[in-house]
Order: C-alpha cells, then structure tokens, then sequence
C-alpha cells in the first residue's frame, strides 16, 4: 500500500465525536476498539490518519478501521412523520497496550 498524504484541516473535521453508549465501552474493553463518529464521506485511511494526527503527542498506532453506516430513525413529530439523519461510525483498532485519553483534546494540549 502507497503512503497517502491527507491534507490536515481536512482530518482534523473527520472525527466529530466519541460515540459513547454501553456496546462502544463492551468494544472498547473486550477488543481494544474505540468508536468515533465521523463524517459521511471518510474513507477507512483518512480516519486512520486523522486518529493518528489527533493523539500523535500519546504516538497512538492504528492497527485496524471498520466503519458502519447507520441509518436514521422515523420519528413522530405531533402527526408529521419525520426523519433524523443517516450517519456513520468507525471502529479503529489500536496497538495493544495503548489507551486514547480524550481529555488532552479537551483541554487543547494537543498541538
């Protein structure tokens, strides 16, 4: 596989959130998974850069990407039937033995 070069405002808009539930926290403990939010149109390797890029102050390495793509709710709005968006999730993989600590990203540590 050739190396790819991202242009990095665009990775750094990737990643949108965490995805924080009971089965992201069964994953990431039984697997080593973290799950993110992330845009519709990313691809498996610009999700893998932009994590890379996020945490490279912890050098966190990337093993693996799995993404889904998960489809929006019908929902009832008084007697309008309305629909929430479709979005997409990632699954990255990473090294054993490594752990992403997501409150340097909130303090702005992480240049």
């Amino acid at each position: 596989m050739s190396a790819q070069t991202f242009n990095p405002e665009r990775l750094m808009q990737v990643i949108l959130s965490p995805q924080v539930s009971e089965k992201a926290t069964y994953v990431a403990e039984k697997h080593n998974h973290v799950i993110f939010r992330v845009v519709q149109d990313a691809t498996k390797p610009e999700i893998k850069a932009a994590v890379e890029l996020m945490w490279k102050a912890q050098n966190i390495e990337v093993e693996s990407v799995q993404v889904a793509n998960v489809k929006g709710k019908e929902k009832r709005f008084g007697r309008f039937m309305g629909r929430r968006s479709n979005w997409k999730k990632a699954y990255v993989s990473i090294k054993a033995g490594q752990e992403i600590n997501f409150s340097e990203i909130a303090q702005g540590e992480v240049k």
